[in-house]
């Protein structure tokens, strides 16, 4: 069956010349982005509650742009003030740039991964003295403590954001030819919005391993992988899939 209609549950990229825009071009389909998720920051008295102490830790493990906002938003909301001195490892490069939007960019302090968790790890073993903070979502890896465990590092999670299900009832009389998730919080909010969701001819498109196992688990036919060798991106995958099958 022809695709004409993809909804994205993300938000919609600020670029202008994202990917999405060059297969919305490309192969003439209509392109939705609606979250089907969102982040919700917790207030002061849920960190004290988690006995975590901010003037206590000499760096902070930032895994990404919502770990960075919510932290600076906590320590404004504490009265903290964070010191020069605190030290920054960042999973990857676009963390670390956005950083700078709390920080003066100083190379000594703000130390960079490539993209994965475990690339910090030759990081961490550097630095084995420090105390750090790993301020995270409700929902976490379960390889992040795991890493910093057998690393027998000095550390302490804070749950400083929590992930919530949207509420997607304006969506209830729409209908797509492709859904499109890229976490198992997604899935979870696909059941929760439409408990009566039947795919029938629905196309459904997961990445990662961890929302491909949360689609199966929730009964739901998977038409569409990434990453793969050969489409390492979702619109990469999408635009192959399309591709196939609008030419039948």
């Amino acid at each position: 069956m022809k695709v004409k209609t993809i909804l994205v549950s993300q938000p919609e990229p600020k670029m202008e010349n994202s990917p999405y825009a060059r297969l919305i071009d490309k192969e003439k389909v209509k392109v939705d982005f609606r979250p089907f998720i969102h982040v919700e920051g917790v207030d002061a008295k849920s960190v004290r509650q988690q006995k975590i102490d901010l003037s206590q830790f000499t760096a902070v493990i930032l895994t990404s742009r919502n770990a960075v906002d919510h932290y600076f938003r906590l320590a404004e909301e504490m009265r903290f003030k964070v010191p020069d001195s605190m030290k920054y490892f960042c999973q990857s490069e676009a963390v670390a740039y956005y950083l700078q939007k709390y920080v003066v960019y100083r190379k000594r302090k703000i130390y960079v991964g490539k993209m994965n968790f475990a690339d910090l790890v030759p990081l961490f073993k550097k630095y084995k003295e420090e105390k750090y903070l790993l301020p995270s979502s409700d929902v976490l890896k379960p390889t992040v403590p795991e890493t910093l465990d057998q690393l027998q590092l000095d550390w302490k999670r804070g749950v400083f954001y929590k992930t919530v299900i949207s509420d997607l009832s304006d969506l209830s009389d729409v209908l797509y030819d492709v859904l499109v998730f890229f976490s198992p919080s997604g899935i979870e909010s696909l059941l929760k919005n439409f408990p009566e969701f039947k795919q029938n001819n629905t196309r459904i498109a997961v990445f990662g391993n961890s929302t491909i196992k949360a689609a199966t688990d929730a009964g739901l036919r998977i038409d569409i992988k990434a990453p793969t060798p050969e489409t390492p991106s979702m619109t990469m995958a999408l635009q192959k899939y399309i591709s196939t099958e609008n030419k039948k």
